[in-house]
């Protein structure tokens, strides 16, 4: 999941160089970070939080066809 985050994330920023996903576990729940420049922070959240809603989306479904909770962050 980590890897199609960037990919998403990156296809979205002026300056893929600096995105970066973290991945960690807690409580039996996969959370992804999400870091872009300041500058690309509203490419990625997108107006009205429609672009980070749908990237959340995509997240969920490919975390339930593994039977899993993910969770992602952007910062």
């Amino acid at each position: 999941m980590k890897e199609l985050v960037e990919v998403i994330a990156k296809a979205l920023v002026d300056k893929p160089e600096a995105v970066h996903v973290t991945e960690r576990e807690e409580d039996g729940e996969t959370i992804l970070e999400l870091s872009v420049d300041s500058a690309d922070m509203g490419k990625v959240i997108g107006k009205q939080g429609r672009i980070a809603k749908a990237i959340r989306c995509v997240v969920k479904a490919a975390a339930s066809r593994e039977d899993k909770k993910a969770v992602l962050e952007i910062q």
